[in-house]
């Protein structure tokens, strides 16, 4: 088993090969697994300042993320966070997020970061500083809590 490699980059800069890969990932997990028919590709990545996250084990995406900035409230968002399940449980997940709130607080220092976490997950996302900031709701049936993290 080769070494885990953790990469960032914007869409553009993403190799082909490697943004399928990471596209079906985040379907396999969001779409297929969670049974949750939606537009899985919803633009986002498209903007100028979305940066994508993942991490590779012998050519394969094993886990990814992607951090977005929101004009409207100036704060930093993280999501589509999604771990193959063969990679569940190693801490891959948990590096990526790591590497996205640095990269946020870099990127735009005094924002704080926002995300809607899937409710069972709300404890693991504390991990990183996050605390639910409003009411639970659903999103293509699954529990939902949205959470902040202030920025350091």
């Amino acid at each position: 088993m080769t070494e885990l490699s953790y990469r960032a980059a914007r869409l553009a800069d993403v190799p082909a090969e490697t943004l399928y890969r990471l596209m079906w990932l985040r379907v396999a997990v969001f779409v297929v697994e969670q049974e949750a028919a939606y537009p899985e590709l919803d633009g986002r990545d498209l903007e100028p300042d979305a940066e994508l996250f993942w991490a590779e084990q012998n050519g394969e995406v094993v886990a990814t993320l992607r951090l977005l900035h929101d004009e409207d409230t100036g704060d930093a968002r993280i999501g589509r966070v999604a771990t193959a399940e063969a990679a569940r449980g190693r801490g891959v997940a948990a590096e990526l997020m790591t590497r996205a709130v640095l990269r946020a607080g870099e990127r735009w220092p005094g924002a704080a970061i926002v995300l809607d976490a899937q409710e069972h997950l709300a404890p693991w996302y504390a991990r990183f500083g996050f605390a639910v900031d409003g009411e639970r709701f659903h999103e293509d049936g699954i529990p939902h809590v949205p959470m902040r993290r202030i920025a350091d």
